[in-house]
């Protein structure tokens, strides 16, 4: 992945918004572009094709 732990850290410790795609923070309830719930960690792998 990332070439340094800190820099995959930063890329990978987010939550998704499963409406909108928005980039929340790891410690949201909520989405703050669009106010939804459903929030869902972001993969830290790559999905197969």
């Amino acid at each position: 992945m990332a070439r340094f732990p800190e820099a995959e850290h930063r890329r990978l410790h987010k939550m998704i918004c499963m409406q909108c795609y928005a980039r929340n923070a790891m410690r949201a309830t909520r989405c703050r572009k669009c106010g939804s719930t459903e929030l869902r960690p972001k993969a830290k792998e790559a999905r197969k094709e």
